[in-house]
């Protein structure tokens, strides 16, 4: 269900004074100590916004996929390093429980999420599969009224804050879905990897070492065994199209940069915006800015409706991350050397936007994913 306008309009003037007061001036504070600083942690709960889509009756917004990335375009103005703390909760993680978790398991879990007391961590990707997600070795056995799990978890994010672990493991030759808590013993968490970009957003290896959990964590029940993987792909349709999302976020910020900088910057006596092959970056930067957001709108409108998405979230998905990564490299090129250095925002969102081509699954996966669709239709 999807608010009020006037409500959402709200929101969406809240989120830009959290963006532009809060969370900006935050970004570098964040990429240096490689954490969120806690008072954008606390802002960010405080909104409402580990809830973004999780149904007003477990005490979230219950934002329908069109505001999710009306709203997602606002708050990726800033660094996607603070998206990332709430993107597996409002994404894979909770939508994983959201799609296909039991009444118990969502009235358990979902509050907890909404009020950014739980962090949801998802964990799929292993050190040998990762497009391959069907060659995942962690494994589940039944022992009486409780599953063991045991098996390596690669790439997690927000592992070190997670509260819940939505695992994937293979019980027999299928895969089923379980959720458990990062209190379980047998867990462990390695230290977070050093990255190149989003910084501040912990990622990190996950390992479950005769892990117990009672029979009700498979996550939608006796009836999700070996479903797992199914629910991976319904929700990575919903991941894929909220990166694209954030992708245009980035994008829109990467050019009030560039626009800012080519106003003021002067060579040869005037502005550098008055060159036309600084006009030709701006202008190219535009055009595909506004394609990609008005391919993520449209698949959004079709999510709503109800119809099935794989082929457009991956083409949003596609596109919208390879153009800001273009969009990117534009803005450091028109700032000439300043680009190149660290205390220049667009060198810092350069390396943020790198990450966008790769996780949810990578351009030439989505590739696949395209050809597949189109010629499973034909």
């Amino acid at each position: 269900m999807a608010l009020d306008a006037e409500t959402f309009s709200l929101l969406l003037e809240a989120t830009r004074r959290l963006v532009d007061g809060v969370l900006i001036p935050a970004e570098a504070e964040a990429d240096r100590t490689g954490d969120i600083p806690p008072a954008a942690q606390r802002a960010m709960r405080e909104m409402g916004l580990f809830g973004l889509t999780i149904p007003e009756a477990h005490g979230g917004l219950g934002l329908s996929r069109s505001e999710e990335v009306r709203f997602l375009f606002e708050f990726c103005r800033a660094s996607p390093t603070f998206r990332s703390l709430i993107g597996t909760t409002v994404g894979v993680g909770g939508k994983a429980i959201l799609l296909d978790g039991t009444e118990a398991q969502k009235t358990h879990w979902l509050p907890r999420i909404a009020r950014g007391e739980t962090i949801v961590s998802f964990c799929l990707t292993e050190p040998d599969s990762g497009s391959d997600a069907k060659a995942l070795k962690s494994r589940a056995r039944r022992d009486g009224d409780h599953w063991v799990i045991d098996g390596s978890k690669r790439f997690v994010s927000n592992a070190p804050h997670a509260g819940l672990f939505v695992v994937m493991a293979r019980t027999d030759e299928r895969v089923t879905a379980f959720l458990v808590p990062a209190d379980t013993p047998g867990i462990t968490v390695a230290p977070p990897w050093k990255k190149m970009g989003q910084r501040g957003a912990q990622v990190a290896d996950v390992s479950f070492d005769g892990c117990r959990v009672p029979a009700d964590a498979v996550l939608g029940g006796e009836a999700g065994i070996g479903r797992g993987f199914n629910t991976a792909m319904k929700a990575l349709d919903d991941g894929r199209l909220h990166i694209a999302a954030v992708a245009v976020g980035l994008g829109r910020r990467l050019v009030e940069e560039m626009l800012a900088y080519a106003r003021t910057r002067r060579q040869f006596g005037e502005p550098i915006a008055s060159f036309q092959l600084i006009q030709a970056m701006l202008a190219d930067s535009e055009a595909e800015l506004a394609a990609a957001r008005a391919l993520v709108e449209a698949t959004a409108a079709r999510r709503d409706a109800g119809e099935p998405v794989t082929r457009d979230a991956a083409s949003a998905k596609y596109f919208a991350t390879e153009a800001v990564w273009r969009i990117a490299d534009r803005a450091v090129q028109l700032h000439g050397g300043y680009g190149y250095m660290n205390d220049t925002p667009v060198e810092r969102l350069f390396r943020d936007a790198r990450l966008l081509r790769l996780f949810e699954g990578t351009s030439q996966i989505m590739q696949l994913v395209i050809a597949r669709e189109m010629l499973r239709d034909a």
